[in-house]
């Protein structure tokens, strides 16, 4: 008994430090607690989230701001469920935001001299398609040509007759590799899912290690991400926060739709905002790589590329240039670099402006007329501009 109660004095003094000491040795960071009485620019922005999420009928919008590192402002508005308030601990899908942290891990072995941006796949998968012309550097900037299986009929036909079934990496290659390459490796740009589950199992190669765990080491820990997770389940870790959908032609809750086909099996993320504002601001000032391969992250040979052709649509197959591109992993908009994932009814958004040293980070729910795909990115153009004028 003396012995229990020693080690609960041992928690309640780490608790009150700050953090706790799990069982892994992972530090638990503090609550992501909401602003007291925000005032001044943090009413401000408040006044935009809710503004907004009026506006587009959103269920629940919740932003935080940071200006050289220090918080502006912790906030959230609406609620989770009926008559269950959003609050700013709640955790959402994090869903591409996985796919910058790959890269990061990608352009870290190149700084090491692991692998080069340039080194064919055949490396890795010599039985695939073309993979004597794709590049790492293609897989990242999603400049491959192989099509994309998230807008294919049969895809999403069987995804919306079951949106709980758990899908395994080789079906949906199968998916996507079902028809013919969209163009030319390297010749024009389209996003295309497959490019980042098969950047996924390379990573997992190269390493020996499963991504899960390669993420967990090279990006969530040393940016003490503690509550950001890779699931390989619809599990989310709680208090969570719910959304909905009407993708199926009805208001539904889609909190726990499997998010397997996503992206590769271990970047499926599940984060809350103040971690995504911390990765918001470490993925904007490269904080993790070199200051080359940073130059790469932002634009690694994409600009000028894209353009629809007969294969693949406009929506996909989209001009990139000097002010909205996409990069490894990223996107870089007007100056600000970001990442504005979208999954069944969740949105979120990380941005970040070098040289004023702003991260927004906003995550949303859809209510039951909301029209926009991603309504976070709506209410960080809304913050950004009142950040910026």
């Amino acid at each position: 008994m003396r012995r229990i109660a020693l080690s609960m004095v041992i928690i309640a003094v780490l608790v009150a430090a700050g953090g706790w000491v799990g069982p892994a040795g992972a530090v638990e960071s503090a609550r992501c607690v909401a602003t007291a009485k925000p005032r001044g620019t943090a009413a401000r922005i408040v006044g935009v989230a809710e503004s907004v999420r009026r506006d587009l009928d959103l269920s629940a919008a919740v932003v935080r701001v940071t200006v050289r590192g220090r918080e502006v402002v912790t906030a959230a508005v609406g609620e989770s469920m009926a008559d269950v308030p959003a609050t700013t601990d709640m955790r959402f899908r994090a869903g591409s935001v996985g796919i910058a942290y790959m890269n990061l891990v990608l352009l870290q072995l190149v700084d090491k001299g692991v692998v080069s941006l340039d080194d064919p796949i055949a490396r890795w998968f010599p039985a695939l398609r073309q993979a004597d012309k794709v590049t790492l550097r293609m897989l990242g900037s999603t400049t491959s040509g192989y099509p994309d299986f998230e807008s294919y009929a049969p895809f999403v036909k069987r995804l919306y007759a079951d949106p709980f079934r758990h899908w395994t990496a080789q079906e949906l290659l199968d998916l996507a590799l079902d028809r013919p390459s969209w163009y030319e490796p390297g010749t024009n740009w389209s996003y295309s899912h497959a490019n980042f589950i098969i950047l996924g199992q390379i990573l997992e190669r190269v390493t020996r290690t499963p991504l899960k765990e390669l993420l967990r080491r090279q990006v969530l820990n040393p940016l003490r991400l503690s509550a950001t997770v890779s699931e390989t389940s619809a599990v989310i870790p709680g208090p969570v926060l719910h959304s909905y959908t009407i993708e199926r032609g009805f208001f539904e809750d889609a909190t726990y739709w499997n998010p397997s086909w996503s992206t590769a099996d271990g970047a499926i993320l599940t984060s809350n905002i103040c971690d995504l504002a911390v990765s918001a601001r470490a993925v904007g000032t490269g904080r993790l790589i070199s200051a080359k391969s940073f130059r790469e992250l932002l634009n690694p040979g994409t600009v000028g590329l894209g353009g629809p052709t007969k294969d693949c649509p406009a929506t996909l197959c989209v001009p990139q240039t000097q002010q909205h591109h996409f990069g490894l992993g990223v996107i870089v908009q007007n100056g600000w670099i970001l990442q504005k994932p979208s999954l069944a009814g969740y949105s979120a958004v990380q941005t970040y402006l070098p040289g004023k040293d702003i991260a927004i980070a906003v995550a949303t729910t859809r209510g039951r007329t909301t029209t926009e795909v991603n309504s976070a990115e709506t209410v960080a153009n809304r913050i950004g501009a009142l950040l910026t004028s």
